[in-house]
């Protein structure tokens, strides 16, 4: 029985951390701000790719 609380213990601390960093990337808008960083880098990567011009 104590094996099983202590599971349930490590699950509930985990869930908790992934909550508190979800809310800290929504609250200072963390995903955006990491994709407006590697915009350039993605765009001189796409605009690479050959295209098909022929419609």
């Amino acid at each position: 029985m104590a094996t099983f609380l202590h599971v349930l213990l490590v699950i509930a601390i985990v869930l908790v951390c992934l909550f508190v960093l979800s809310f800290i990337v929504y609250f200072f808008n963390l995903d955006m701000k990491l994709t407006a960083a590697i915009e350039p880098w993605l765009l001189k990567h796409y605009d690479k790719i050959d295209r098909d011009k022929h419609l």
